[in-house]
């Protein structure tokens, strides 16, 4: 073999290692948004660029926790309803007098509570996790409505409303990009600089041989799904004051939004798979896609059609892509195998 044929060989192992789903999925969602403010009319503007923060913070959001549940194998179908629940009992608690500053982290907590209930389940009891929170999902919901029912409560003070929708200073940055921006370097650093994160992969690899390596694989899911439920909380708090509106049916059906996103970002449906930087990109796609659709009068079922497809197509293609990254990569190494010596 020659020098050349085996230079080329490593070129084509160390490109191939680029050719990640993930990394598509980043370049993808950049091409976009540059397409996106070429050609979609008011898309490239100051104010939709804030409202579009806007929009795909909650996602984004319900997005980081949802990330570490499904690396380790699990799913949590019931945020959306964690959020409708949690905006119930903010309405309620604002109905009898609480100040604000009190029903806030309440809400947080009744999240922690919630996500509690669906760790127990799958942790301590051995349920699936699909069958669980799609139980919970349901459940969450119909206590919303119990506790609040078809009524809305609007009369939250303004102050607060304000800033959750507002800027910073005269910029069109939202207030909430800060908080946004902490937590998904906090969530980043969990999973993919600390040593609790190496044990999420491995939870999600093979649960077996993360026991035997000393790793509590059930208390870990445990408190990421307590994890997930104060996060909804805290997005439920978010919903509320952005609309000015505590309603039973806030964010409902969003769970099917933020599992896409996550997906889409290359995180695998088994588990043992998936960067914080893809998911993050899967959400700017998703939302700016839905974004550009809106502004084009798209109608919200083609948005829901829309979102199912790319949900099939985020499951799918990173399977496929895998397959051909690993034929490639057996060739490169047959070429690369040097020649006998004479």
């Amino acid at each position: 073999m020659s020098v050349e044929a085996g230079r080329q060989g490593r070129d084509g192992l160390h490109l191939s290692r680029f050719a990640t789903w993930d990394v598509a999925i980043i370049v993808v969602t950049v091409v976009f948004l540059i397409f996106a403010v070429t050609s979609v009319q008011h898309f490239g503007t100051s104010q939709n660029a804030t409202f579009l923060v806007l929009e795909l913070a909650p996602i984004l959001l319900l997005a980081l926790p949802m990330t570490l549940i499904i690396v380790t194998g699990e799913i949590d179908l019931s945020v959306a309803s964690t959020v409708g629940l949690t905006s119930s009992a903010m309405g309620v608690m604002w109905n009898s007098g609480v100040p604000l500053e009190t029903i806030m982290p309440l809400c947080v907590v009744i999240g922690a509570v919630l996500g509690a209930v669906n760790g127990f389940f799958v942790t301590a009891l051995g349920l699936p996790s699909l069958a669980v929170t799609i139980g919970t999902l349901a459940l969450y919901r119909g206590l919303a409505f119990v506790l609040l029912g078809d009524t809305a409560v609007a009369d939250f003070p303004r102050s607060h409303s304000s800033w959750t929708i507002g800027t910073i200073g005269e910029t069109p940055i939202p207030n909430v990009l800060v908080p946004m921006i902490v937590l998904a370097g906090l969530f980043a650093a969990v999973l993919h600089a600390m040593p609790v994160g190496r044990a999420i992969f491995a939870s999600g690899s093979n649960r077996v041989a993360a026991a035997f390596a000393g790793i509590p694989v059930a208390k870990l899911k445990f408190w990421l799904y307590v994890t997930s439920g104060a996060v909804a909380g805290l997005v439920g708090v978010f919903w509320t004051l952005r609309f000015s509106s505590a309603r039973a049916d806030n964010a409902h059906g969003l769970e099917l939004t933020v599992v896409a996103a996550v997906l889409l970002g290359g995180v695998s449906i088994f588990g043992g798979k998936g960067t914080l930087p893809g998911v993050l990109a899967g959400v700017v796609l998703l939302s700016s896609l839905q974004n550009a659709l809106r502004l084009a009068n798209v109608s919200s079922e083609a948005l829901t059609v829309v979102t199912g497809s790319l949900l099939i197509i985020s499951v799918l293609a990173p399977n496929i892509l895998g397959r051909v990254r690993g034929v490639l990569r057996r060739r490169l190494r047959r070429t690369h195998v040097p020649a006998p010596n004479p």
